[in-house]
């Protein structure tokens, strides 16, 4: 089926939720490209974050703020290490040093940006291609992964590039030339190695009348004929009045405000003032509405809300107000439908976090600010008219000053027969941005979508397979927590070993994992997908399991460190490798379904019931730590948990593998070992297994030749199982320990041999 006739909304879905691609979801005005953002924010199964570039597009993307999410200061960002030669004295300008330097990311908003799949950006159209640079260097620091853009998430860009423009300074882009031919976020050097798949919504909604519709179009494309603008300027009027319900577009502020103004004087009754209610943090600059509401009766009024409780009224509607008491304002709708009592509404401020007991992530809300939500609509400026819909409106776009604005304010009706030209529409003055054209026509390759779906989804789907099988990103942040924070200097033993017996538990099933995701490759290249799908399930029941115990160890290990002063760095860094593990858990449990919904061409949405088995699991783990907290508390003789300081030198990396392969080459069994250093045997068999692996242990020191042939015969009948799975096979007659052992030492044997 080509992408023609398929609904293009449920082929961006699936290559959301399918793919790892970048989507740029463009559209026309009333093409619903907020209804799609606001169903797939319900709906996928990645975690995403949504933001946007100003404050009011994030309260009605419900999102944050680009700035206030990656602490981004105000300037222009340089990219990369050599910078123009031509700066000028006291240019508000930052890099990537000097936002690791001076702007750091806090532990709660990095923790946020860690755990996101998905970065959905609203109103892209907004965003300079210097801030999506600055946006990808913020992420790969922040994920640690410098050799994917992005750190390897997946961004949704949504927005309309014929609408609202990036504002730059001519100061600005004196510098910005040096990188990006236009200012515009697609030329951004972060997007041009992967680039994006380019989705438009082209089912109009707003619009039914298609001579309309066809003369929209062509104002898109510069393509207005001489025919065109005649019809258009058929509706001027010059004389024409403001006439009750009927609103007037206007391209400048100070223009929209004095309309208001003057159209209220003018009313012969009171006026009555309604000032708004904030709670927290509500910035002046986000206010969606007056703070300080003054309205008459008979004043023309617009809705800038859509009501979400009864359905009565959207953002844009037009009522007069025929009433007013002291806590009661009553209107009539513009199109006579009825009369209505306006409630206070109340908008949020909010902020993501991740919930430090559930490691979800969540809404937090930081501010409120309660008021009508109306606002004097006798006039409007073109940019605030943004995603309005009018059935009538006189347009006075005479002095349009940006490209787009008169395709802005003319698509804002719903078709001619409502348009009243105020002042003739001037040819020199309806062209959109030639670059934004360009654009549009080199990357609209709507019919190939299905087939450009296909092959994503084919890569996608190997992908998945390799990383969700993989711990190296956990085994990345506990080296990194390691190196950063020093153990070795906690009194109590097991708080000095726990990073590094956790590594090493990690450590131990790299050869596991290894043979498992080689066995999923050849099953999916083979199209043997019921066998994949079944080792999958298997596979994904083992590790649940296994990661479950590692954030129990790790927790355990938390509380410790939590009973002592001065450990809140190395308390965050833990708390880092719990939503790490937790993550990797939650993409284990979901693989099943990711693959079999693309395999089976079906819609993959979010796993609810999933999300409740993982979280109820969870609270059973944090209900035995808490008792194992209780039973087992840690003393020391100081109130930091550290030794005293004396003289000596500080403990080698890796000196604990060491230790245990000399005790091994004394003649010590690894109970011994495990007795004498007071650590656990699971501990001792991972060094050893580790020793093995790199050829400084020989197995028949710790495994005797009868059991390494029994194991030899169960893992060549049995090649590619996992560990678990040759345990069950042996019936249990040796130990996880001395499987391991075995594939250590059958690894490095082939790593001699070739």
């Amino acid at each position: 089926m080509s992408a023609t006739i398929k609904d293009k909304a449920r082929i961006a879905a699936q290559f959301i939720n399918s793919t790892n691609s970048h989507i740029f979801l463009t559209g026309k005005a009333g093409t619903g490209k907020t209804t799609f953002l606001h169903d797939l924010s319900a709906s996928t199964h990645k975690r995403h974050l949504i933001v946007a570039p100003t404050g009011i597009a994030a309260l009605n993307a419900n999102g944050v703020t680009i700035h206030s999410q990656f602490l981004l200061p105000f300037g222009t960002f340089l990219p990369g290490r050599n910078l123009p030669p031509d700066i000028p004295e006291g240019f508000n300008y930052y890099t990537e040093k000097m936002l690791a330097r001076k702007h750091p990311l806090n532990a709660k908003r990095r923790e946020v940006l860690r755990d996101i799949d998905l970065l959905i950006i609203d109103e892209v159209s907004m965003l300079r291609a210097d801030l999506m640079d600055a946006l990808d260097y913020r992420m790969r620091s922040v994920k640690r992964n410098y050799n994917q853009r992005f750190g390897g998430i997946q961004l949704l860009l949504i927005g309309d590039l014929y609408q609202l423009a990036p504002v730059v300074k001519s100061i600005d882009w004196k510098l910005m030339k040096h990188f990006y031919r236009n200012p515009y976020f697609f030329e951004a050097l972060s997007l041009q190695e992967d680039g994006f798949v380019y989705i438009e919504l082209d089912k109009i909604y707003r619009q039914q009348d298609t001579a309309f519709i066809g003369i929209l179009n062509h104002l898109r494309n510069n393509t207005l004929s001489h025919d065109d603008l005649q019809e258009l300027n058929r509706h001027y009027h010059p004389d024409a009045l403001a006439e009750e319900g009927v609103i007037t577009i206007t391209t400048h502020n100070y223009q929209a405000e004095a309309m208001n103004r003057k159209a209220l004087q003018r009313l012969n009754t009171n006026s009555h003032f309604f000032q708004a209610y904030l709670q927290g943090d509500f910035p002046e600059r986000i206010f969606p509405v007056s703070e300080r509401l003054e309205l008459k009766i008979g004043a023309q009024i617009m809705f800038v809300k859509n009501d979400t409780k009864e359905a009565m009224y959207f953002n844009g509607k037009l009522a007069t107000v025929t009433a007013i008491e002291t806590d009661h304002i009553e209107v009539l709708f513009a199109d006579g439908s009825a009369k209505y009592t306006l409630r206070l509404e109340t908008w949020e401020n909010k902020k993501y976090s991740i919930n430090q007991s559930t490691k979800e992530m969540e809404e937090e809300v930081i501010g409120t600010f309660t008021q009508y939500p109306v606002k004097l609509a006798w006039a409007i400026t073109v940019h605030k008219s943004q995603g309005l819909t009018f059935e009538k409106a006189i347009i006075d776009v005479g002095r349009a000053f940006a490209p787009g604005q008169v395709y802005v304010a003319l698509s804002r009706l719903t078709s001619l027969d409502g348009l009243v030209l105020r002042t003739p529409i001037n040819p020199g003055v309806v062209s959109c941005d030639r670059q934004v054209v360009e654009f549009s026509k080199q990357y609209n390759l709507q019919k190939q979508l299905t087939q450009i779906l296909q092959h994503k989804q084919r890569l996608f789907l190997n992908d998945l397979l390799q990383e969700t099988f993989s711990f190296q990103d956990i085994m990345n942040q506990l080296d990194f927590t390691r190196k950063k924070h020093d153990t070795s200097t906690f009194e109590d033993e097991d708080m000095r070993n726990a990073a590094e017996n956790l590594s090493d538990m990690l450590e131990a099933e790299l050869l596991n994992t290894q043979t498992f995701r080689s066995q999923l490759h050849q099953l999916l290249a083979d199209n043997k997908h019921e066998t994949l799908l079944d080792r999958i399930e298997k596979g994904s029941a083992y590790y649940q399991k296994f990661l479950f115990s590692g954030i129990e160890f790790l927790l355990i290990h938390k509380s410790e460190v939590d009973q002592f002063t001065r450990t809140k760095a190395y308390s965050n860094a833990l708390s880092e490798l719990d939503l790490l593990l937790m993550k990797k858990i939650e993409d284990i449990g979901q693989v099943a379904h990711i693959v079999m919904g693309i395999l089976n061409n079906k819609d993959i949405k979010r796993q609810k019931e999933l999300d409740r088995q993982l979280q109820n699991k969870r609270n059973e783990l944090l209900k035995r730590v808490e008792q194992y907290s209780k039973d087992h508390p840690k003393s020391s003789a100081l109130k930091s948990g550290r030794k005293r300081k004396r003289g000596g030198t500080k403990r080698i990396p890796g000196s604990t593998y060491l230790e245990t392969y000399t005790l091994l080459q004394e003649g010590l069994n690894i109970k011994q070992i495990s007795e004498k250093r007071n650590l656990k045997t699971s501990t001792i068999e991972s060094h050893i297994t580790r020793g093995i692996g790199v050829g400084r242990i020989n197995i028949e020191q710790v495994v005797d030749r009868q059991s390494i042939h029994q194991i030899q015969i169960a893992y060549e009948q049995h090649k590619g199982e996992s560990i678990s799975e040759l345990y069950q096979i042996l019936k249990g007659a040796y130990t996880y320990g001395q499987i391991r052992m075995f594939i250590a030492h059958e690894n490095f044997k082939d790593k001699v041999e070739s």
